[in-house]
Order: C-alpha cells, then structure tokens, then sequence
C-alpha cells in the first residue's frame, strides 16, 4: 500500500535522498518548503513520491526497484492526487526520478499512458565564477526593490497580487520566505514587471524563480536581477541554483553568462491526470 506521511514525518525519507540531487526534494524533506511525501511504508519507507506543494512537479525518491511500490502507485495518482491537482487547477503531472537510475523505471511504470520527455538542465554557481561584467544596465525608468515585509504590505504597488501569487506557490506563507529566502522586484510606474526570489532553499542553497512581466520582456530585467540576487547570495556565503528546460536557448545562456556551472542533467516524464 502506499500512504501519506504527516510533516513531522519527512525526516523518515532523509535516507532516500539523493545527496546531489534535486534543491526540491532537500527542501520539502528538510520543511523548508511546503510539500506532500507518499511512501511505500510509513514506519520504515524504502521508495517515495514527493509532490512539490503547490506545483506541478512530482519526483520520485528512494529504490527504483521496490515492487511494493510499483503496484500501487498508478492507482494512488489516479485516484488520490489527480483529484486534489485538479482542485488546485492542475492538470499534468510532471515526474522525474531523484537520480538518474529512475528514468527506466518510469517509463515502465507509465508505459500504459501517453507521456511526454522533456530535458532540463541544472546550474550552480561559485563566487569565484561569477562574472560581474556582463551585468546589463537597465531604464532609469525602472527602480529594482527589495522585497521585504513592508514591500508587500505597501498600497501604493497596484498588483501585489502578481508577488502574492508567486509566494504562495512555493511558500506556506509570506513569513516562512521571510524567515529563509530572500528577493528582489523591479517596479515600473507602481507596478512590479519583473521578480526574483528564492523558491526552494536548503541548507546554503538558494533556488531561483524568476519572470517578467509580457510587456515588459526584452529589457534584459530578468538578467538585472539575476545578478542583484547572485550578489546577494555571495554577499551571504549562498549558493544560487538555476533549473531550466534544455529547450529554453535564452535561460541556458543567461545563466552562462552570469558564470553558472552545469551541475547535472536530468528528464522530465509528463502526462494528463485523467
């Protein structure tokens, strides 16, 4: 059978981490972040699914070879998380494995479904790497802010909701950022158009999220803020963490660009909860 362990349970699946995998998976495991870990046993779990809170992201944890395992989870997706994705607006299940040695497993486990691959790309970057040279200049029409508690309590920004929205998807609560992470916004007129902040934090490492807004793209404003947040992060004895899709040309070489390093590889299997 596979069952849901309580928060304070999490610490049971430290040793199926993978200790140089995925920022997500340390992050929810250790509480930093918020997330809902299924597991094969709940005194003594030996395999897990770990589901990223409110995102779409579901990754795979522990033996890749454990039946017990095996047997049930297609069932628990259709049947425990396809409805409560559904209640938060989700509609895919995006999966991949904390280590490589999962991709064969989820294909097998997934053969029945029509499901999609996709590559994504992990960086890291070292102080000593980072290349303050090609930060770009930006409009003095924009003004870059820190994000603090009085930032987000402000009623002269007109879409707070915009950060809001953000926060909440990878934070139980505006305190819980407050207390591990840190981020920036780029404000335009009273608008926030561009962010940049910690999504998932675990130990040193700090995880970036960050987007402009449509209209206001093609000003090299993600990349400003970037590197205020590399800044930061160095400032701090941090260590920023960048994933992109492989496919996404200008991420890779932004994060080239401002010195980040290739630290591993890994897919992504996707498909429609029914």
């Amino acid at each position: 059978m596979i069952c849901e362990l309580r928060k304070n349970e999490f610490c049971k699946c430290k040793p199926l981490v993978n200790e140089y995998g995925h920022l997500e998976v340390k992050a929810i495991v250790e509480g930093n972040n918020p997330g809902r870990i299924f597991v094969d046993n709940e005194a003594a779990p030996k395999t897990g699914l770990i589901w990223f809170g409110n995102l779409d992201g579901f990754v795979f944890i522990g033996d890749p070879n454990n039946e017990s395992f095996h047997q049930y989870i297609n069932r628990y997706i259709d049947d425990v998380i396809a409805p409560d994705a559904k209640k938060l607006g989700l509609e895919w299940f995006e999966g991949f494995g904390n280590d490589q040695s999962w991709n064969k497993t989820i294909e097998k486990l997934f053969k029945h479904r029509q499901f999609d691959v996709s590559n994504q790309n992990v960086y890291t970057l070292q102080k000593e790497k980072y290349r303050f040279e090609n930060e770009p200049f930006i409009s003095d029409k924009y003004e870059i802010k820190k994000i603090t508690k009085e930032m987000i309590a402000s009623p002269y920004i007109h879409n707070l909701d915009f950060l809001d929205r953000k926060l909440v998807a990878f934070w139980a609560s505006p305190q819980a950022f407050f207390e591990k992470g840190i981020g920036y916004c780029i404000m335009y007129q009273n608008e926030i158009v561009s962010s940049c902040f910690s999504g998932f934090t675990a130990d040193n490492v700090h995880g970036i999220d960050i987007e402009t807004v449509k209209e206001h793209r093609g000003k090299k404003l993600a990349q400003k803020l970037a590197h205020v947040f590399v800044k930061d992060c160095i400032q701090h004895s941090f260590v920023p963490y960048w994933d992109c899709m492989e496919v996404n040309i200008p991420s890779n070489t932004v994060a080239e660009k401002i010195g980040f390093s290739n630290l591993f590889h890994y897919k992504v299997y996707e498909f429609p909860f029914k």
